[in-house]
């Protein structure tokens, strides 16, 4: 036991260079990350801002009583699901087709030139994206009221629309997101044994048949992680979207938690009820996350990935 203990010192020790490479990540996710939870107790006490934390009194779950009798927080849940719910219909699946689509790709040059230009959406900040979709959309020179116009109808207020703007917001977001997500599922793509394809194609499998039996299986354990993950941030539907795109005529359709603990604990001041919120927040993802594991291997035992 002794000999073993020295060895794991002797061998910390004379690769001690490779270690201090976790230093900053260390360091980094103690200061932003668990240092922080010393404050969750503000969601069980009366806080205040003239006054300290260690001088709040407790009140317990009434904050979290107060959040779930609340209309607007009731109403900022339902559109986190229903948004989150679309993204994750609409979003999830089209990575994984885009990477299907360039990996089928015979031509190198043409294959790098469309990746770089899809993971392009990925690096423009929400801010000048808002402004993009706000100008495509314009009632007066937008691009797509001009078409609009041009097949007889009358000019659309899309951003001002409670029926169009979360199918703006999902699409948005899939077309920015979609490119990135390819790179993942490429990299699974290159490991797959490529005398599998060979051998299927002896055997006379057309490509729909090696799509299923031989690509999506190499591809599922990936398909799978990233799911999980996915669900995790369930109720992570995009807060610096909406904030760019949201306007007071579909607030209620696109206030949600995030703009929910923005609008009440920054600009109303109640940091408690904020807290809470967040709180809230993060038990489900946690739930949501083991959920999605045990769902997941129950199913690899199964057998069915």
């Amino acid at each position: 036991m002794e000999h073993n203990k020295f060895y794991k010192i002797q061998m910390f020790y004379s690769k001690y260079q490779i270690f201090l490479f976790i230093v900053p990540a260390l360091i980094y996710y103690i200061i932003f990350r668990y240092k922080p939870l010393y404050f969750i107790q503000i969601a069980f006490k009366d806080f205040r801002i003239t006054r300290t934390l260690e001088n709040s009194p407790w009140v317990g779950f009434d904050h979290f009583v107060t959040l779930f009798h609340s209309t607007d927080f009731q109403q900022a849940l339902l559109n986190t699901l229903i948004i989150s719910f679309y993204k994750i219909l609409f979003g999830f699946p089209a990575p994984i087709l885009l990477a299907l689509m360039l990996n089928g790709l015979k031509n190198a040059i043409f294959k790098r030139v469309s990746q770089s230009i899809l993971y392009l959406p990925h690096f423009i900040s929400w801010s000048v994206l808002g402004g993009i979709i706000y100008g495509l959309l314009s009632v007066h020179d937008g691009l797509v009221n001009e078409i609009v116009k041009w097949f007889g109808h009358e000019p659309i207020y899309f951003m001002g629309n409670k029926e169009y703007f979360r199918g703006i917001l999902v699409a948005s977001e899939v077309w920015k997101t979609m490119g990135w997500g390819t790179i993942l599922y490429l990299a699974a793509l290159t490991r797959i044994d490529v005398s599998l394809y060979e051998a299927a194609r002896v055997d006379g499998a057309s490509r729909s048949q090696q799509l299923w039996h031989i690509t999506l299986p190499g591809i599922s354990t990936t398909i799978v992680v990233l799911f999980i993950i996915q669900v995790g941030h369930l109720l992570d539907v995009g807060f610096e979207q909406i904030l760019v795109m949201s306007n007071p005529m579909v607030i209620n359709v696109a206030d949600i938690i995030d703009t929910y603990v923005f609008r009440v604990g920054l600009q109303e001041g109640k940091h408690s009820l904020a807290t809470a919120a967040g709180l809230f927040k993060t038990l489900v993802a946690a739930i949501l996350v083991y959920s999605a594991d045990r769902l997941a291997k129950v199913i690899g035992q199964r057998g069915i990935i």
